[in-house]
């Protein structure tokens, strides 16, 4: 029997095969390549630089209020704007890196904005001292209004999964039946974390009415303002950090009775 003799269609359709299958050969390894991933992979999420932290928003504005408030310089008006305007940039900056709204640092910036609006207003110190006390108090409010509500602030600052394996806790908790004892222990870190904001706001008044003597809308109260400004790190931020210290250290002691695992298995691996 005689061979058909490939028509013109025929070759075409065996060029188009063999085509697609070149196509397919070079597409099949970048499926199957480990450099392309199917799922993104998360991005690990950017820590804070604390030097940055402390240059500009205490060591800049400092400077500027201290040495360039004269009328041979920026005058007292500008060095205000100019002083501030580095912590308010700067909490707008990791405001909007962050993605997502965060009170604590919204409360921060308006801050930011009142004592600039404070002082270009020349109004007394007393109002700056109620104000420097008042940010602290509201954050002791809230952590402790909190415990009434399903998202208590103390796992936000230290029962959270940047610190702690959460999940390796809870079911330990679970399986030693001492989630009920575990709430209360949250409770007590939770007034620990509130005491520690009390003891800021007490500070910052104190700080302020210490410091701010002069007139508003002078050289000197700008220059007193940067030193209030340097002066609120040591003072303030140290015994605040100190009694957060406290707390952690407590909440790992009990988070140790209560579930029977070693530190290693209760802090987060990075």
């Amino acid at each position: 029997m005689q061979a058909d003799t490939p028509t013109p269609e025929d070759n075409n359709t065996s060029h188009d095969s063999n085509d697609n299958n070149g196509v397919n050969e070079s597409i099949a390894p970048l499926a199957t390549s480990p450099s392309t991933p199917l799922s993104a992979e998360k991005t690990p999420e950017k820590k804070e630089n604390m030097l940055v932290n402390i240059i500009i928003n205490i060591v800049i504005p400092t400077l500027v209020l201290s040495k360039f408030s004269g009328e041979d310089d920026l005058g007292v008006e500008l060095a205000i704007v100019v002083a501030l305007s580095f912590p308010l940039a700067y909490g707008l900056k990791e405001f909007f890196t962050i993605g997502k709204f965060n009170l604590f640092s919204a409360i921060g910036i308006v801050s930011i904005m009142l004592t600039g609006g404070m002082a270009l207003l020349k109004l007394p110190p007393e109002y700056i001292a109620i104000k420097e006390a008042g940010i602290p108090a509201l954050f002791a409010i809230f952590t402790l209004l909190s415990l009434k509500t399903r998202f208590p602030l103390v796992k936000t600052f230290l029962y959270n999964d940047k610190i702690l394996q959460i999940d390796k806790v809870d079911n330990a908790l679970k399986s030693h039946n001492n989630q009920r004892s575990f709430e209360q222990v949250l409770k007590n870190a939770s007034y620990l974390i509130a005491l520690s904001f009390i003891l800021s706001s007490v500070l910052n008044y104190i700080l302020a009415i210490w410091i701010l003597v002069s007139e508003p809308g002078t050289e000197a109260f700008n220059a007193e303002l940067g030193k209030m400004n340097a002066l609120s790190f040591p003072i303030i931020a140290i015994p605040a950090t100190v009694v957060m210290m406290f707390a952690l250290f407590y909440l790992f002691k009990q988070i140790k009775k209560l579930t029977q695992l070693d530190l290693e298995d209760i802090l987060k691996q990075h």
